[in-house]
């Protein structure tokens, strides 16, 4: 196995540049670091971890907690993972996922082991014990999501107000006025209580009422036959709707097959709207599916690069948390169109 004074030597540079490459403690230039890195692909390079990890009490990885047990990895959470993932190896720092619902003990035992220098927590709630834990114990971390309560959060988050409103901007200007929202069913599990959908719903109803008309909302159960029973259960609820919002990309495909089963054609008499989603999941209907894209991408590389600054020292001692929001964007597709007449 190669050592660093032969990556120094192929490189040439000194061993102490390729152990500020290496363990990432001092920044050089973008060229020098290429060059050791090319020299460390060449020689076979491997960096122990474990020792490097000893050597400076920090592992540099970071823990990104979704709980896909119990709330699906789907596409667009994906987007904010790989994003996420590839800024931290950009910047000297490994992602991992840690795919499990982490309750306080759990966290404290992944934390009190030195495992990981910081976290990075998704699928918020509004109370969330995994940000209380955190916050307890001083641990460095940023949330993608907000809780009920801001004060003291790092976040990046989708502003699901200012998503919905456009939304609903959106539909209105063609001239809808009996529009349906359909989220997804999380009562009973330990999902209840998830932000996004809390945020979603009640803008809708407040939105709704405030421009006269009449919200209808209905949850959805998994996948597409949870979709084809949220059409029927919309249907009952207000048989002249003539567009929906649908939150839930896995069952957006069987909402479009209720309807049609129903006998109500997409979109010439009802449009679906998907948000939070992607152009990857809309494709997968037919239509393709009009949607709000999800901005997993900057907010990944964003959440990252703010938690890193935490763990580097680079956040100044008297900087503001930080707090940003960013709206999905519309893509519009074939399954929006003018209200019927």
């Amino acid at each position: 196995m190669a050592t660093m004074q032969e990556v120094a030597t192929r490189a040439g540079v000194s061993i102490a540049t390729v152990s500020f490459v290496v363990n990432g403690t001092k920044r050089v230039s973008p060229a020098t670091r290429e060059r050791v890195t090319a020299a460390m692909a060449e020689l076979g390079f491997r960096n122990n971890v474990v020792a490097r990890a000893l050597a400076s009490k920090r592992t540099r990885i970071i823990a990104l907690l979704h709980p896909a047990l119990e709330h699906r990895l789907g596409s667009t959470s994906m987007k904010f993972f790989m994003s996420a993932a590839n800024r931290a190896s950009e910047l000297g720092y490994h992602l991992v996922l840690w795919p499990v619902v982490t309750g306080p003990d759990e966290l404290r035992d992944l934390l009190s082991g030195g495992l990981v220098d910081g976290v990075v927590v998704m699928e918020v709630k509004m109370e969330d014990s995994r940000i209380e834990r955190l916050t307890d114990l001083r641990v460095p971390f940023i949330s993608i999501g907000r809780t009920a309560d801001t004060t003291h959060l790092p976040f990046v988050d989708i502003d699901f107000e200012k998503t919905m409103e456009d939304g609903l901007d959106y539909l209105t200007g063609l001239g809808h006025r009996r529009i349906g929202l359909v989220i997804e069913d999380l009562e009973g599990t330990s999902m209840a209580g998830y932000a996004p959908h809390i945020r979603s719903e009640r803008t809708f109803r407040e939105s709704m009422t405030r421009r006269g008309l009449l919200p209808h909302v209905v949850t959805c159960g998994p996948g597409a036959a949870g979709g084809r029973q949220a059409a029927a259960d919309l249907l009952a609820t207000e048989p002249d709707i003539s567009a929906v919002i649908v939150m839930k990309d896995d069952s957006a495909f069987g909402l479009v097959r209720g309807l049609s089963t129903a006998g109500r054609r997409v979109p010439d008499d009802v449009s679906v709207l998907s948000i939070a989603s992607s152009d990857e999941a809309g494709a997968q209907s037919e239509p393709v599916l009009s949607t709000m894209n999800a901005p997993g991408h900057e907010l990944g590389k964003l959440a990252v690069e703010a938690l890193i600054e935490q763990l580097d020292g680079a956040a100044a001692p008297d900087a503001e948390l930080p707090h940003l929001l960013l709206p999905c964007l519309l893509h519009v597709a074939g399954s929006t169109a003018p209200a019927p007449a």
